[in-house]
């Protein structure tokens, strides 16, 4: 019988996991609102153009 560990099934809860403690540590360090200005920034900046292909290729809606 395999090691359930191993066993993933609908999606993998390892990385879900990892993603969401890392996601909780970030917010709190409150360094959101920095990162959300200078998001921004970038889009406004010289690579601003290029952040606004990329969005474009990967599909994802303009940012409100």
């Amino acid at each position: 019988m395999a090691d359930e560990k191993q066993i993933q099934g609908e999606g993998n809860y390892d990385a879900a996991r990892r993603f969401r403690e890392a996601e909780e540590k970030f917010i709190r360090t409150g360094e959101v609102d920095k990162k959300a200005k200078e998001a921004a920034e970038a889009l406004d900046g010289p690579e601003g153009e290029d952040l606004e292909r990329a969005r474009k290729e990967t599909g994802e809606q303009k940012p409100m």
